[in-house]
C-alpha cells in the first residue's frame, strides 16, 4: 500500500511535530488550572463546546465539499480521537499531576503501531518498533520511579489516560488509511460537528451555568480553558492530521513523547518537583521519537 512506503520525513513535518508538543505539552496545564473551579465533565464538555464553535464558519465553507461517504470514518475520528479522550485526561487529572499524565498519554505510538498492524494493514518495520519501545522504556521510568505521587492513586485515574491513547491510535490510523485525500479542515470541522450538539447538551445539563454566575474565579478558568480550546483542541487537531497525512500514523503520533517534556517543564515552573530520573526518562523518549522517524 502507498501509504506504508517508507519516506523521507521533511523539515516541514519535524517544525510541525515540535510545534504539536508545545502545544498539547501546555494543553494538561490547562486542563488543571481549568480543574480548579470546574469538574472534569465541565471542563472537558466546554473545551470540546467552544471547538465545536470555532469550526462552525470552517464546517460552512467546506458544506459543499464534505466527502459523506467517509462519514463513519471521520465519525471514529471524533470520537476516538477527540471526544473520549478529552473525557478521559479531564477525570484522570482529577487524582494525577499534569506532568505525570501527559508522560502517561505517551504510550500512543505504541498502540499505534498495534493496532495499525492488527486493524490497518501496517507492515513490521523494525526501526519504528525499537523507536517505540525505547520511548516506552523511558515513559515507564518515569511513571514508575519519578512521581511518588503515582504510587497509592487508584488505578483507574492510571489507566484512564492510556484508554484515551488507545482511542488516539485508531484515529490517527483511520485517517492515514481512509481519509489521507480529505482536507484536514474537513475532516476536523466534521469530526466536531459530529461531537457539538452533543457536548453542548452535557454542558448545559452539568451545572455549568450555576458554577459561572456564583464562582469568583470562573471567568478565569474559562478563559483557561477558551485558550486551551483554540490552541489544544482547535489548532491541535488541524495540525495533528495534516502532520499524519505527510508523514505516517506512528510518527506523528510520536508527538506523545514531546508532550511529557514540554509538560514536564510547565509543571516544574508551577511548583512540580523534577529529578535526574525525570530527565533520564525523557532522554530515552527523545531517542524513542529518532527512532521512530521513519
Amino acid at each position: 500500500m502507498q501509504e506504508y512506503k517508507e519516506q523521507k520525513i521533511s523539515a516541514k513535518a519535524w517544525l510541525l511535530l515540535i510545534i504539536l508538543g508545545f502545544v498539547w505539552g501546555s494543553s494538561f496545564f490547562l486542563i488543571e488550572k481549568g480543574l480548579e473551579v470546574l469538574n472534569s465533565l465541565q471542563v472537558a464538555s466546554l473545551r470540546l463546546s467552544i471547538t465545536f464553535l470555532f469550526f462552525i464558519p470552517i464546517l460552512f465553507h467546506y458544506r459543499k465539499k464534505i466527502p459523506w461517504e467517509k462519514f463513519k470514518a471521520i465519525s471514529i475520528v471524533g470520537i476516538l480521537g477527540s471526544g473520549i479522550p478529552a473525557i478521559l485526561f479531564a477525570l484522570a487529572q482529577t487524582h494525577l499531576t499534569s506532568s505525570i499524565t501527559g508522560v502517561l498519554g505517551s504510550t500512543t505510538p505504541l498502540f499505534t503501531l498495534i493496532t495499525g498492524m492488527l486493524f490497518f494493514g501496517s507492515p513490521y518495520i523494525r526501526s519504528k518498533v525499537v523507536g517505540v519501545i525505547v520511548g516506552l522504556l523511558g515513559t515507564t521510568l518515569i511513571i514508575l520511579l519519578g512521581d511518588s505521587r503515582v504510587i497509592g492513586v487508584e488505578p483507574l485515574y492510571v489507566l484512564l489516560p492510556i484508554i484515551a491513547t488507545l482511542g488516539y491510535s485508531f484515529s490517527a490510523n483511520t485517517i492515514k488509511a481512509q481519509l489521507s485525500d480529505i482536507h484536514p479542515l474537513i475532516i476536523s470541522s466534521v469530526s466536531f460537528a459530529i461531537l457539538g450538539p452533543f457536548v453542548l447538551i452535557v454542558l448545559f445539563s452539568s451545572g455549568f451555568v450555576d458554577v459561572m454566575q456564583n464562582h469568583e474565579n470562573a471567568w478565569e478558568a474559562f478563559g483557561y480553558i477558551a485558550i486551551l480550546s483554540f490552541a489544544g483542541t482547535f489548532l491541535g487537531s488541524i495540525l495533528f492530521f495534516a502532520l499524519v497525512q505527510k508523514t505516517n500514523a506512528v510518527f506523528a503520533t510520536t508527538v506523545a513523547y514531546i508532550i511529557p517534556l514540554i509538560a514536564t517543564i510547565i509543571g516544574a515552573f508551577n511548583g512540580e518537583i523534577i529529578t535526574i530520573i525525570h530527565i533520564l526518562g525523557l532522554v530515552l523518549i527523545l531517542c524513542g521519537v529518532y527512532l521512530s522517524r521513519k
